[in-house]
């Protein structure tokens, strides 16, 4: 009989400005995923709020050579493993026929990712809009308020025809976490009345810290620092008082990620 696992509770924290635009990106395709297939009107139009938030995310940064220069660089620090013993080359090989193609597919792109959607008449209307507090009110917006009205089977297609714009993006920022959070193993750490600090190897690319705790904990963790150190803390949740530090000692795990 296996042992229950205890559930748990991920805090992370990016050593660069390319890794939070992908954890961005990551939580905004989630949100989006979650209610894609959803009947409900209110579901729908939280969807499309998501995709819009997406292309504004997307519209701060050059997010394809970003990505493209993120799937060659792990690339390039997985093809020198074929030469390791010990290495399953199948598995291998199979993940840098996929990574590849990504590449190829990002870089063959004609203009930037989700052109198609900036293009479209109707989404230029609502991302012009979004930008306002409130501004997505169907009142305001009688094209939109009549594709709200829909039938369910329509507004469904239609998310997940927009959605699919964006699916080598996602595709290359879901491998890209996955491969980064699965090169570290978890280590038991103490953080000594709340805190713990830790130095890093300059010389090695550490892209990801990563804490976590059980679900039931009555913490939740603040990570600060850099590429040479960071600080976790540990701190009592509250949702209606200023988070205070923990007094006592508590036991956590910890990745530092590299790839």
């Amino acid at each position: 009989m296996r042992p229950v696992q205890t559930p748990i509770t991920f805090y992370e924290q990016p050593l660069s400005e390319r890794l939070r635009f992908f954890l961005r990106l990551e939580c905004l395709f989630g949100q989006t995923r979650h209610c894609l297939h959803s009947e409900s009107g209110q579901d729908s139009h939280t969807c499309l709020g998501n995709l819009l938030e997406i292309l504004h995310v997307i519209g701060r940064v050059d997010i394809k050579t970003e990505a493209v220069k993120e799937l060659e660089r792990i690339i390039a620090t997985l093809e020198p493993l074929a030469q390791t013993a010990g290495v399953n080359h199948d598995t291998l090989d199979s993940l840098l026929v996929t990574l590849g193609g990504l590449k190829s597919h990002l870089r063959n792109m004609d203009g930037p990712i989700a052109q198609e959607l900036r293009d479209n008449e109707f989404f230029k209307l609502l991302l012009q809009r979004s930008g306002i507090p409130g501004g997505l009110c169907d009142f305001d917006l009688p094209p939109y308020r009549h594709w709200l009205q829909r039938n369910a089977e329509t507004r469904i297609a239609d998310l997940r025809n927009w959605y699919g714009c964006l699916d080598t993006l996602r595709l290359s920022v879901d491998l890209i976490l996955k491969l980064i959070r699965e090169s570290a193993t978890p280590v038991h750490c103490t953080a000594e009345g709340g805190i713990y600090q830790q130095n890093l190897d300059s010389a090695t690319p550490f892209q990801l810290i990563r804490v976590t705790l059980p679900e039931n904990s009555p913490y939740f963790v603040e990570i600060s620092g850099g590429r040479h150190r960071f600080t976790v803390r540990l701190l009592q949740a509250s949702t209606g008082e200023r988070a205070l530090q923990a007094t006592e000692d508590v036991a956590f795990q910890l990745s530092c990620c590299a790839l």
